[in-house]
């Protein structure tokens, strides 16, 4: 199935410890590039991240925003400093002693000075942690997905529309090439028979001259290429992998099979529907560059 390099998806979770967060947003890009913003925190989780969605997504410059917040404060811990301490009631007993002061050290006095109490994060469980944003991520990336596949169905409309489109103009290439060939025999005789009045004209000369002019203006193994190249776009949509790149260099082929008929062709009616091709054919090559 065709997916669209354009989607978004967004997902979240909240649990007693741990709400979590995942947005991803994508554009066109020949290839597969990922930025991810992460809490500083939880930078471990970038190359996992990456891992994941290369597994799942082949092309497309892809933003990933992932938010984190600890619902609780288990996991703060807050440690004395005894041996600052120690050193602050030392020089508080000495101060009092030395100038006859009133000693009224107390435990919240010395919570005062710098360094004496200090808070403290546990070390995280990062395979926790991943499991938890690993499901928010897989629901993200499921509605992210779906996304490029709505616009995917809607870009192989557009595109088997055109294909269709070309395939009727060169049933008409194909059924004006041997017109041409027709008129310029009659054009040829016409020119002659003026030139030589009454004289005879070598009929087996004519024919040879038409020949000659049928082989040089004869589209038809462009147009049975051309045909195939379209057949073969069409079918990709049925397939399960990226499509993308393979369907840019078909179009490229399309484009110069059209090229050839227009170049070989010494008809203005048929190069007048050669250059409606060429239109169609941009038009596609342009929706494919959205194509995954």
């Amino acid at each position: 199935m065709a997916r669209s390099m354009t989607g978004f998806g967004r997902a979240q979770s909240e649990t007693d410890t741990l709400f979590v967060s995942v947005e991803l947003k994508s554009v066109n890009h020949r290839y597969f590039e990922l930025y991810s913003r992460v809490p500083r925190t939880y930078g471990f989780l970038d190359e996992k991240i990456k891992t994941y969605l290369q597994g799942r997504v082949a092309r497309g410059k892809i933003e990933c925003n992932v938010t984190i917040e600890a619902m609780d404060s288990d996991d703060v811990v807050v440690k004395v400093n005894h041996s600052l301490a120690k050193a602050y009631v030392d020089a508080l007993t000495d101060l009092s002693e030395t100038y006859g002061l009133k000693s009224d050290i107390s435990a919240s006095t010395l919570t005062r000075f710098p360094d004496v109490l200090s808070v403290h994060k546990e070390e995280a469980d990062e395979d926790a942690i991943w499991e938890a944003v690993k499901g928010v991520l897989e629901a993200a990336t499921d509605n992210f997905i779906a996304m490029r596949e709505r616009e995917g169905l809607k870009l192989r409309d557009d595109i088997c529309g055109r294909a269709d489109a070309i395939l009727e103009k060169v049933a008409f290439v194909e059924s004006r090439s041997p017109e041409t060939v027709r008129e310029y025999n009659e054009k040829l005789k016409a020119r002659i028979a003026e030139l030589l009045g009454d004289t005879t004209v070598d009929e087996a000369r004519l024919l040879q001259e038409a020949a000659i002019y049928a082989d040089k203006v004869a589209v038809d193994e462009e147009t049975v290429r051309l045909r195939s190249h379209i057949e073969q776009l069409k079918d990709m949509f049925n397939a399960d992998e990226a499509i993308g790149r393979k369907m840019d260099f078909l179009v490229q082929e399309i484009n110069r099979e059209a090229n050839t008929i227009g170049s070989k062709a010494s008809d203005f009616e048929i190069n007048k529907v050669v250059v409606d091709i060429k239109a169609e054919v941009e038009k596609i090559r342009e929706q494919v560059q959205n194509i995954e």
